[in-house]
């Protein structure tokens, strides 16, 4: 996949995609059904199949301050959207100049001039254009005007009502992952770079791979069943694993991170990137009287996990 970042005009090579566009936070099964409308065109006209999205997200542009929201950093999704088979991602920084166009100059100016695309899918309740006044269906007249097909897919639904990541971040929040991974289409998963920690699990005898959770929406705390993906390095493969998500009570005031013991694994990670997918919740964190107390109940989470994962894995 060829991923395009920035204000840079496409050259082209990358030209005349049929496209999906949005935000795709999660890339959950309404993002899904807007990239396959976008790939049943691509197929029919022998386009590249592309995704416009915006970076950073518009609703970190105007609320800089707000509380974490994002489900997968750029590049967590730029991976999830090559899986999908996505040839062209094009990257739109969104900033003052982006914010303040109009819908007729998005159109004009980046769909036309900049991406040169020759057709666009986006979801119903897509917005764009300064304050938000463009709506699918002005994208459709827009685009018919300029000469770029336009296809509005609809809103999926679920059990419980609209797939949304919104409604993803609430049964994250609430420690249900499984209902989360249904509205996905996929586990939830966080990726990174492995970090060097204090190193205290070690000395516990179960030494972890450490990712920083800055800028994402944190999960219930508490301790997971997970799947554990190395994407690079010797190491490189899929593994279970027992990870920890919180602020480790037990050790003073921390910053929030995920800590994970990779089962039946030996070796070094640091450095690595890594993907881990929250399977199952066990339990909330807590904070042990003694280093034996939290020692004998993480013998417990670990067998705890290995039951679970070889039934839903």
């Amino acid at each position: 996949m060829d991923r395009h970042t920035g204000h840079t005009p496409i050259g082209p090579p990358h030209r005349g995609a049929a496209a999906a566009m949005g935000n795709f936070d999660g890339v959950h099964r309404g993002h899904q059904a807007v990239i396959d409308a976008a790939r049943r065109v691509a197929a029919a006209t022998g386009a590249p199949l592309g995704v416009v999205t915006f970076e950073p997200h518009p609703r970190r542009f105007f609320a800089p301050n707000a509380p974490p929201f994002r489900l997968m950093t750029a590049t967590a999704r730029a991976h999830r959207l090559a899986r999908l088979g996505v040839d062209q991602l094009y990257e739109l920084t969104f900033d003052a100049a982006l914010s303040e166009r109009s819908a007729e100059a998005f159109v004009s100016d980046v769909l036309v001039r900049d991406l040169g695309l020759q057709h666009v899918v986006v979801g119903a309740d897509f917005r764009f254009g300064k304050n938000r006044a463009g709506t699918a269906d002005r994208l459709a007249a827009l685009g018919a005007a300029a000469g770029i097909g336009v296809t509005v897919a609809d809103l999926v639904a679920f059990e419980a009502g609209p797939v949304s990541s919104t409604a993803i971040r609430a049964a994250l929040s609430a420690g249900k992952p499984e209902i989360a991974a249904e509205m996905l289409g996929h586990w939830h998963r966080i990726e990174g770079r492995v970090e060097h920690g204090e190193k205290r699990g070690r000395d516990l005898g179960y030494p972890t791979a450490n990712l920083a959770l800055d800028g994402l929406h944190l999960p219930r705390f508490g301790v997971y069943a997970v799947k554990f993906d190395v994407l690079d390095g010797p190491h490189r493969g899929a593994y279970l694993g027992a990870a920890s998500l919180g602020v480790r009570p037990m050790f003073g005031e921390n910053r929030p991170n995920l800590e994970t013991f990779v089962l039946d694994f030996s070796g070094e990670l640091y450095g690595a990137a890594v993907s881990v997918a929250l399977v199952a919740h066990l339990r909330d964190e807590v904070a042990y009287e003694g280093v034996e107390a939290l020692v004998r109940q993480m013998d417990r989470d670990v067998e705890n996990c290995r039951k679970i994962l070889a039934e839903r894995v």
